[in-house]
């Protein structure tokens, strides 16, 4: 019996010295402020715990409103991980942090594409000469009403900053990050008109665009909720994903390290969320791409991304191209008032320039800029002909193609006047302006004045200084944007413009239509 005993003892001492000598990391628990879109990768987190014994505690946000709630020296959490860093290390840079930029490690992708209803593709395809679509293509549909889509708030939410700045680094066409010139005129409000659907959050986007699918024609937003949605049977009929040809921009989802303690903990979790079968069940869960191109891809994300568009590096751009974007539950389309000078030395090749150039925006001019500038629907358009004094008016809102070949017939018209009252004409203009902003205080408005000579009749310039400066400051408030034609006077012109906050574009180092182009969507 002593001798069972003293055997029993000897097994649970080794017992002891086995439990006590295992391998097995403490459990332990991080807190991390995530990304709201990263909310199914919770089966993925289940394993995690199980196999790791780490658990993470996450508080899903918007990722915009993430990244602001990141304060260097104030984290209030373990770890951050965002569908993408940019923006955070954007303000980081704005500030002139000294601070150290927390450690970052990128764990899967996923690009800001366009969902399109087969037929909206099919349309916008016939349109192009080599069956690609692009940006381009989808805010020329936009802008004449032939597309209308969801996209995130990108005030919230990546998927929405994303395409925002992918619209508008297509706009810009540098090929380059968006710099403040890039977008010192907004040249999206055409493609904003199409704007029908928005949420805080892709995933509620996607079940908005699931109740309002027979009256949307797209949605953009990540290529994996895409995907998600064309295999959820929520839809009549799946959405073509495409991957607009001039570019598109990616989310790496980078998981940083805020509290450098917590570092043991940071590298185990990275090292398990980046071996080759959790990126395999990573991929397969949620349809985003694995972070390591050794990884077999699924059929389904085997279409290359393509292009992939710079982030800007400046604070101020991403800040310009969020105070221009349109709420499509707030924001009224803009009013533009356009002073055609109609004086004899217009006739000619003169005016033939002119009437193409509101050919171009009214959609003749299929080039990339033409197709982000050309007049929108719901846009309203003032068109005063003016030679010794205002010939005629005419008012548009821009509803249906016919609005615009009314516009058009009237820019067409052969009555010419002897002389040129520049300065009366815009006098008149702000007439005007002082019962559209009284009437119609939230609606951006600005001038457009054309003219091909030199004052010769009416007030002159100071004149109309003089009167300007009286009126009320909602009036003086909206800008004039002067184009010198043949032989106008430049320092007038230029004088004109800079009075009202507007600039002056000169047309004869450039064609007519492309100065026009140049000032469109300078309204503020």
């Amino acid at each position: 019996m002593t001798g069972f005993i003293a055997l029993a003892v000897a097994w649970l001492l080794l017992g002891a010295a086995t439990a006590c000598s295992t391998d097995d990391p403490e459990p332990v628990t991080l807190r991390v402020l995530a990304s709201s879109g990263l909310a199914d990768m919770r089966p993925v987190l289940d394993d995690l715990r199980r196999e790791t014994g780490i658990r993470l505690e996450m508080d899903y946000r918007g990722t915009v409103d993430a990244s602001n709630a990141l304060a260097p020296g104030g984290y209030r959490h373990d770890l951050a991980w965002l569908s993408s860093d940019r923006y955070f290390r954007l303000k980081l840079k704005e500030a002139g942090r000294h601070t150290e930029k927390p450690l970052a490690t990128s764990i899967m992708r996923s690009p800001v594409v366009i969902g399109m209803k087969s037929a909206a593709a099919d349309r916008l395809r016939r349109r192009t000469s080599d069956g690609q679509i692009s940006w381009a293509d989808a805010a020329d549909a936009a802008a004449d009403g032939s597309l209308r889509f969801g996209m995130a708030d990108p005030r919230h939410t990546n998927s929405g900053l994303a395409a925002l700045v992918g619209v508008a680094t297509a706009a810009a066409g540098t090929g380059g990050a968006l710099r403040p010139q890039d977008v010192s005129c907004d040249r999206l409000r055409g493609f904003f008109t199409g704007h029908r659907l928005t949420e805080d959050s892709s995933d509620r986007l996607a079940g908005g665009f699931v109740q309002r699918q027979d009256d949307l024609d797209a949605l953009i937003t990540y290529e994996s909720e895409l995907l998600s949605l064309n295999s959820s049977g929520k839809l009549r009929k799946p959405l073509e994903i495409v991957y607009p040809k001039d570019g598109m921009v990616l989310s790496d989802y980078p998981l940083l390290l805020l509290d450098p303690a917590k570092r043991a903990a940071y590298d185990r979790l990275v090292d398990w969320l980046k071996s080759e079968p959790v990126q395999k069940k990573i991929m397969e869960r949620t349809l985003r791409r694995p972070i390591d191109p050794g990884v077999p891809r699924i059929p389904r994300l085997r279409e290359p991304v393509g292009n992939a568009l710079y982030f800007p590096d400046d604070q101020k751009v991403v800040d310009r191209l969020l105070a221009d974007y349109g709420d499509p539950r707030r924001d009224r389309p803009a009013r533009v008032i356009f002073l055609l000078d109609f004086s004899g030395s217009m006739r000619g090749e003169r005016i033939a320039q002119l009437r193409a150039t509101f050919d171009g925006l009214s959609g003749a001019d299929d080039s990339r800029s033409g197709k982000f500038v050309r007049f929108y629907r719901g846009e309203s358009l003032t068109v005063m002909r003016f030679g010794g004094r205002v010939l005629d008016e005419r008012n548009v809102t821009y509803e249906r193609q016919g609005d615009l070949d009314r516009l058009r017939g009237f820019v067409a018209s052969d009555d010419f006047g002897e002389s040129t009252a520049i300065w009366s004409t815009l006098d008149h203009a702000y007439q005007k302006v002082s019962g559209i902003v009284r009437d119609h205080p939230a609606q951006a408005v600005s001038i457009v004045l054309m003219t091909d000579g030199e004052n010769n009749a009416g007030m002159d310039l100071d004149a109309f200084v003089r009167q300007y400066e009286t009126r009320p400051p909602a009036a003086r408030a909206v800008r004039t944007y002067t184009i010198r034609y043949g032989e106008a006077d430049t320092k007038e012109l230029h004088r004109a413009a800079r009075a009202t906050g507007g600039r002056m574009v000169d047309a004869t180092a450039q064609s007519l239509l492309s100065a026009f182009k140049e000032i469109r969507g300078c309204v503020q």
